[in-house]
């Protein structure tokens, strides 16, 4: 190899199926002694000793930046790429594109600054022999993923020390359909291993459908979406500094009529219930006759500790909430402190002048006094008469009940008395002083939603969030039934644990997540009612839920039911008390799906047994006491985490807001360090699709948990498999103390090793692309991946 030239192949691995865990280097460029280089200094295909992993890499990936135009099924995608050459030598690179069987990919185009690069196709057992060929030589199993694909291989290319090369790739697909949903998946896996993280990282999408579009649905990443008319949506994602990015995939479906519906079922096991998600969607701009009028009423703490920043801003979401009204609605505006005042003591009809007068009201708020929360809700409940209309009430406060009633579960009955009309609270706490407790049993009475407000946001951004998805109700008190084809009694009800508990109403232009389990499947008639111009109306949709899923398809499914249960855990234990099934489940559901909450993060240290449930479940319920800390920085971070978590729409993200992201309080005797599993990177859950509620620790929480671990992390979840590093070795989390005795001992780089993860079409792979050992479930075996330092 000539001293001043490095001829290296590139491996860049782009698949069009979800990825799964990778190691510590980057798939998407795996560098490798290249082809060309004469026999007698190519390395040996199994080097005596281990190759040394550099911490140095002569090159990264400065930007990335992709491009996808869909029209009904057929996609165009254009991904862009910035590779630097850090290093003081040329670099000679070749790229290598896996393709998955039956991907019906066409037109695959290769450009090296603006020239098209020529490339051969390579079948599956030649792709993975090459695989094969250079996992040994490297020592290295990042490649074994890809055993079941194909590959496109190019020509080698030139990069210039300390230069910028832009490499392109241009290629169209045709989307499957499945149950009515088009499926994109938008490659950027790939790059979730780069030593370096990449500066900025893009994503559009432009949608255009010859039918109404209806759902459009990401359940990993919060995609920012605009809808101008039925036809079409963009969307785009923005992410910087990423090390970690998962594939982006996205659901979407077509339907004419009021309200469109699309069921996904999950089953990976026939022996126990199943899983299903629905998704309802209105149309995006009703008719005008459709949208029913309603009554809105905004209830606004005045108290002293309102003064300042938050009074202004608390003037300002009043201002923009009555801008949201259209004629037809009626209206009131309550402030409230130690006393209770209303705009006008009953009930106003929109009009310019009405707006006006309200406008000037709230200008005159003006903060100091006590907090008559049981007072405010009396009085705004009591001006609400006529349930023909729906009613909406939004609740503000930055502190607890200091006037009048102070008992919670006392203040919710006095509201459930006033309440004649069935109306839906909101609540909005502000700061770290609103007792959550209370706003959140008000939330659950009344099937609203909590939402809490750090100190120093932005009240009116929340607000106007709210005030637009409330300005179009289509349908309300909506309830959806199951009707099975067979028509003898079932022996318990076919789907159970639905949430959220109860149905909200649906807005035009806003989409229902709706999950459960079901414990029949086949063929199924879904009926959706709910009222629509005073009228009762039902929309069908006949679905199939399925008896076994294939594995690993649609496995979000059953981690956003798992997500979302988890919240409605943390939420009965916090109103009612906690008690040991409670306690357990949420033990079992944290372990299996490597969801970290505030009580369970001990589950990531390397030194606790997973095996032994009563010590996790000890642990937990002393953790769990902190829930009697119903106001300050941990009720805030508490309750908030708990709200999120029963909304979460998507696998690796949360609903609305995105991926949470928490503080843990500051001081909390006895509280375990809050988890940072995967933790939040500007905006984006980092690549192993672990939820976790928290900033990151400090670097000296960090360093206790540094193994093979990718970036330290001491949880990865892996299509649908969790495992935890322990005793130096990752732990499939489904394994018990009777199943993780007597493992299969297999060697790492083995034959034994490779024909395990050629297993399936290469299924198992996914889970031995580990870097470390590694002791793992698979088919009723127990297998002890024996790490190749060891051998």
């Amino acid at each position: 190899m000539s001293a001043r030239t490095s001829r290296l192949s590139v491996i860049f691995l782009v698949t069009f199926t979800l990825l799964a865990e990778l190691p510590n280097v980057a798939p998407a460029q795996i560098l490798v002694p290249d082809r060309d280089i004469a026999p007698s200094k190519r390395p040996p295909i199994r080097p005596p000793h281990p190759l040394p992993r550099p911490e140095f890499s002569p090159y990264r990936i400065h930007s990335v930046d992709v491009q996808a135009v869909v029209h009904d099924q057929a996609a165009r995608i254009r991904l862009s790429q910035v590779f630097q050459n850090t290093g003081s030598f040329p670099v000679e690179a070749q790229l290598v594109f896996p393709i998955p069987e039956g991907a019906a990919i066409s037109d695959l185009t290769l450009l090296y600054e603006g020239k098209e690069l020529p490339g051969r196709l390579i079948a599956k057992d030649e792709a993975r022999r090459i695989y094969e060929e250079i996992v040994r030589r490297r020592r290295d199993p990042a490649l074994l993923e890809y055993l079941g694909d194909g590959m496109f291989q190019t020509s080698v290319f030139p990069i210039p020390p300390h230069a910028d090369r832009t490499v392109e790739i241009r290629y169209t697909q045709l989307l499957k359909q499945t149950g009515g949903l088009v499926d994109l998946l938008l490659p950027l896996g790939t790059l979730k291993h780069a030593n370096h993280a990449i500066d900025s990282l893009t994503i559009n999408v432009r949608l255009e459908t010859s039918d109404p579009l209806k759902t459009v649905y990401s359940p990993t990443h919060a995609v920012s979406f605009e809808r101008p008319d039925e036809h079409h949506a963009t969307g785009k994602l923005t992410l910087t500094n990423v090390s970690s990015p998962d594939d982006l995939r996205l659901l979407y479906a077509t339907h004419s009529g009021a309200v469109g519906m699309n069921l996904i079922s999950y089953r990976p096991n026939e022996k126990e219930d199943g899983y299903f998600l629905l998704l309802a969607s209105p149309e995006l701009k009703a008719p005008h006759a459709a949208v029913l009028p309603k009554t809105a009423l905004i209830v606004v703490d005045r108290s002293g500790s309102m003064s300042g920043q938050k009074i202004e801003q608390a003037r300002q979401a009043v201002k923009f909430f009555l801008n949201q009204l259209k004629p037809g609605d009626l209206f009131n505006v309550i402030a409230y402190d130690s006393e209770i005042e209303a705009f006008r003591p009953e009930l106003q009809r929109v009009t310019p002048e009405t707006i006006k007068l309200a406008t000037s009201f709230a200008d005159s708020i003006n903060a100091g006094g006590g907090t008559n929360i049981d007072g405010a809700l009396k009085a705004a409940l009591g001006l609400l008469k006529d349930d023909q209309r729906p009613s909406y009430v939004l609740f503000l406060t930055d502190g607890v009940p200091t006037v009048g009633e102070q008992n919670e579960k006392k203040i919710v009955a006095h509201a459930r008395e006033a309440d004649k009309v069935h109306a839906r609270i909101f609540t909005l706490g502000i700061g770290f002083d609103a007792n959550g407790r209370l706003l959140d049993r008000l939330s659950r009475e009344f099937s609203g939603q909590s939402v809490y407000v750090r100190p120093n946001e932005n009240i009116e951004t929340y607000v106007s969030t709210l005030a637009k998805t409330l300005s179009s109700p289509l349908l309300t008190n909506v309830d959806v039934k199951f009707e099975f084809d067979k028509p003898e009694a079932l022996p318990r009800p076919p789907v159970s644990r639905t949430y959220p508990h109860r149905l909200t109403d649906l807005f035009a232009g806003e989409q229902l997540v709706w999950v459960g389990r079901y414990c029949e499947s086949g063929s199924v008639k879904l009926t959706l009612s709910g009222n629509l111009e005073g009228q009762r109306q039902t929309y069908t949709l006949a679905a199939n839920l399925a008896a076994r899923s294939i594995p690993d398809a649609n496995a979000f499914v059953e981690k956003v039911w798992a997500i979302r249960r988890i919240g409605e855990l943390i939420d009965e234990i916090d109103l009612n008390g906690t008690n040991r099934e409670l306690t357990d489940e949420l033990v079992q559901l944290s372990l299996k799906h490597g969801i970290l909450t505030p009580y369970t993060s001990f589950l990531a240290d390397e030194h606790v047994d997973l095996a032994d449930q009563n010590n996790l479940g000890r642990r937990t319920r002393q953790s769990l006491d902190q829930l009697q800390r119903t106001e300050g920085s941990a009720g805030f971070v508490q309750r908030d985490f708990k709200s999120k978590a029963k909304a979460a729409s998507g696998a690796t993200t949360f609903a609305n807001g995105g991926p949470i992201q928490l503080q843990a309080p500051a001081a909390s005797p006895g509280f375990d360090k809050w988890a940072y599993g995967q933790g939040v990177i500007n905006g984006s859950v980092s690549g192993n699709g672990t939820i976790v509620g928290m900033d990151s620790p400090n670097d000296d929480d960090m360093s206790k948990h540094k193994s093979h671990a990718r970036n330290g992390q001491p949880v990865q979840t892996i299509a649908g498999k969790t495992f935890y590093w322990k005793d130096n070795r990752w732990r499939d989390a489904d394994l018990t103390k009777e199943t993780e005795t007597n493992p299969i001992r297999v060697a790492q780089f083995s034959d034994a090793y490779f024909a395990l993860a050629a297993r399936d079409n290469g299924r198992f792979a996914k889970y031995l692309a580990l870097d470390g050992p590694i002791l793992v479930r698979i088919d009723d075996k127990t297998y002890l991946i024996e790490a190749a330092e060891t051998q």
